[in-house]
């Protein structure tokens, strides 16, 4: 080999040792990309607190450099991220430019009005998710999507990467059991962008009626999903740091039982009790704070477990873990109902649920567990059903990645 061909691996080699060690770059920050395609156009902005670039919000940015902004649309939790989980956010007028926000999250439809969808030409959505189906970002840029669809409208998804985008794991939901916080046929931990999912959702025909809206996604730049990405804004108020955004797929499960999960304290999504689980000596008192004006178990002394000091590696490593609601279930012992209620929920998205109190001790048994194995079985071959048809929305992936994203099948009582 000459040494023009040495020089050339040598460039190549240094290259790709920069680009590795080079900082993301979410969509938003490649000005260059959709700026152009903005230039004439009434903008609708989806977007909340985490539409950062730098030290200002993308809505200022957009305004400084002359693009016309006729609405805003806000997610749970609004415009500015302090809303309660499901509160009730109202129409307003954001204060710095004079731009009409328009809630998405009012206990109504969740679809613009046909006068909201008059107002602009294309939706520009700029919003940080956590990659998981009960996360409910994604929900309203499906029903905004929808909207779109309907009425020939283009959609800019400026893509920022998943910060739960290394692995896919937990039951596909059962579209029977489609909610609020439940929208699309995809597992807990779903493994994609918001920009991914937004392709894929066109790509399956998962809007209503198989509606197709256009769709421009504009990706990051050195970001795969081999990227353990740390958000620089909480997402929202009781996702407040990373070990919050790690543990929500498994803590959530708490969430509509009698069990805290924190909501109220310093470490929400991060702790997990209840008044009578007194064998542990860790207590936690919710409170009434901004983001959980009225948590569950308000102003109660709660005993259980302090999860915050968990190694990142062993969460990624458990993944969706059962093990933390298994671990309430045998810890309150006349108070079945709790794990009753979780299996409730994770029953519909593809788990047998504890579904009947005779059942009681019968998991124990040889046929019982079967069942079980078998229902893993099904999770798994969904999981894996999913992985190849997602595999066609990667962006954000060098080839090997998208080959070697470990996929869960998660493990109930066979530990």
């Amino acid at each position: 080999m000459n040494k023009w061909k040495w020089a050339l691996l040598l460039c190549l080699w240094v290259a790709g040792i920069h680009a590795q060690n080079a900082p993301v770059k979410p969509g938003d920050e490649r000005y260059e990309i959709y700026l152009p395609l903005l230039k004439g156009k009434r903008v609708a902005l989806f977007a909340n607190h985490t539409a950062m670039i730098g030290e200002k919000h993308i809505l200022d940015i957009l305004v400084e450099k002359g693009v016309g902004v006729t609405a805003i649309f806000a997610p749970e939790h609004g415009f500015r991220g302090k809303a309660d989980a499901g509160e009730h956010v109202r129409n307003s007028v954001d204060t710095k430019t004079g731009i009409p926000v328009l809630s998405l999250y009012d206990g109504n439809s969740g679809k613009p009005s046909s006068l909201s969808m008059r107002k602009f030409d294309v939706l520009l959505v700029d919003i940080q998710d956590v990659g998981l189906r009960f996360y409910t970002y994604y929900i309203t840029m499906c029903r905004l999507m929808e909207a779109c669809a309907e009425t020939g409208k283009t959609v800019i998804v400026l893509d920022r990467p998943n910060p739960n985008g290394h692995y896919v794991d937990g039951p596909i939901l059962d579209m029977k059991y489609k909610s609020g916080v439940g929208w699309l046929p995809i597992p807990v931990v779903h493994g994609m962008t918001l920009g991914e999912l937004a392709l894929m959702i066109n790509g399956e025909k998962w809007l209503p009626r198989g509606l197709q809206c256009h769709v421009t996604v504009v990706p990051c730049e050195n970001y795969t999903h081999a990227t353990h990405y740390r958000l620089p804004i909480a997402p929202s108020p009781n996702l407040p740091n990373m070990k919050s955004i790690y543990l929500y797929p498994s803590t959530c499960l708490f969430e509509g039982t009698i069990v805290s999960l924190g909501r109220g304290t310093n470490l929400p999504f991060q702790v997990f009790g209840h008044p009578e689980m007194k064998t542990y000596p860790y207590s936690f008192t919710p409170r009434s704070v901004e983001g959980a004006k009225n948590p569950p178990l308000l102003n109660q002394k709660c005993y259980g477990r302090d999860l915050s000091a968990l190694n990142d590696t062993t969460i990624w490593t458990n993944g969706f873990d059962l093990g933390f609601v298994i671990e309430a279930y045998h810890a309150l012992k006349k108070r079945r109902q709790v794990l009753y209620a979780v299996f409730r929920k994770t029953g519909r998205s593809g788990l047998h649920p504890y579904n009947d109190k005779r059942r009681k001790d019968r998991s124990r048994n040889q046929s019982e567990m079967g069942r079980r194995r078998g229902s893993f079985q099904r999770t798994a071959q969904a999981l894996s059903a999913l992985r190849r048809h997602r595999r066609k929305t990667l962006l954000q992936t060098r080839q090997t990645d998208s080959m070697s994203l470990p996929i869960k099948a998660t493990n109930l009582l066979l530990r």
